[in-house]
């Protein structure tokens, strides 16, 4: 009883400032709090001597092998939390490590920062709203939970909808220079090169317009080189694209090595039909842009069109039922 008489007056304080949830306010604040002073603890914390000791073993052979050809890429001050910051399901993670890829985030831990950048901006648009809220004045109840909600659920899917916004992009400019880089390997395969440099050729040649798509082919290149069976690379290449053309490109390479027919033939009627698509794609475009105008033609022109022709009779029907009254 003494207790509840001691909690009763502090909590009616709490209330009468900060409103009906500022006891729940504070034990937020209190719990953002902890969270800060204890996470430059943990990153801060000194390392085990053991750790040193393989640091060091990392560095000479890092001396002695200036050039890898996997690099890990993981922040090793986030390896302590990855049980936190990545799915543990095997499937999630590899959806997950997929979606990035596709976005362009190629590096082994681009997972965990993804997952960490959502942590973080959450925890951030949260103490945001609390900060509003204690600012703010006095607001109801409903007005106080939205403005704590709404930044903290901006900052969590801040994240995910960039990435989507990057895989969209990334695809877009992908499916829109795949024919010319096919053109291009059909000139690189007619000339005499082989299926390997005229990839590198086209990877390079394309570095300019299409960034991305000279990434990708990039990549097959260099797995090629490091002796990864060519039909895996090629089926790798479409899964990590994800774009339809591209999946039925490497059919065709894939049934064209299988029955050993002519790659350059292959690639003239495939180069041939992705350039037909192209102009289709652009012709739909084009068909469907009458559509797109109506809207804004039904909002600007027909407004006026109808005060200029039906104004002048709504007035002078105006005008003859005030003389008349």
């Amino acid at each position: 009883m003494e207790l509840n008489n001691l909690i009763a007056p502090v909590q009616a304080q709490i209330t009468a400032h900060l409103g009906e949830f500022g006891p729940i306010f504070l034990i937020g604040i209190l719990g953002v709090a902890l969270v800060g002073v204890a996470l430059p603890y943990v990153m801060l914390k000194p390392k085990d001597p053991l750790d040193r000791i393989r640091n060091r073993q990392r560095e000479e052979m890092a001396q002695e092998t200036p050039f890898r050809l996997r690099r890990s890429g993981k922040d090793e001050r986030l390896n302590r939390f990855a049980q936190y910051l990545e799915p543990q399901d095997q499937q999630e993670y590899s959806a997950a490590r997929l979606q990035l890829v596709r976005a362009g985030y190629l590096s082994m831990g681009a997972v965990q920062l993804y997952h960490f950048a959502q942590f973080a901006l959450g925890i951030a648009g949260l103490v945001l709203g609390i900060i509003l809220v204690l600012f703010s004045g006095a607001v109801t109840a409903q007005d106080a939970v939205l403005m704590v909600l709404i930044p903290s659920g901006l900052g969590y899917y801040g994240p995910k909808y960039w990435v989507q916004r990057r895989v969209q992009a990334r695809m877009a400019e992908i499916s829109s220079g795949f024919p010319d880089a096919l053109d291009l390997m059909l000139v690189c395969v007619e000339a005499g090169q082989s299926l390997d440099q005229s990839i590198i050729r086209v990877a390079r040649e394309m570095r300019a317009g299409y960034p991305s798509l000279s990434e990708e082919f990039d990549i097959v290149a260099f797995e090629m080189k490091a002796g990864k069976d060519k039909v895996r690379v090629l089926r790798d290449f479409s899964e990590r694209v994800g774009i339809q053309d591209v999946s039925s490109f490497v059919t065709t390479l894939i049934q064209s090595a299988t029955f050993g027919t002519s790659i350059a033939e292959a690639l003239r009627v495939y180069a041939e039909e992705m350039r037909h698509k192209r102009v289709m794609r652009a012709e739909e475009k084009a068909s469907a842009l009458p559509t797109k105008l109506t809207l804004g033609t039904m909002v600007f022109c027909l407004p006026p069109l109808l005060v200029i022709l039906i104004g002048p009779s709504v007035y002078g029907v105006v005008m003859d039922l005030q003389n008349g009254m």
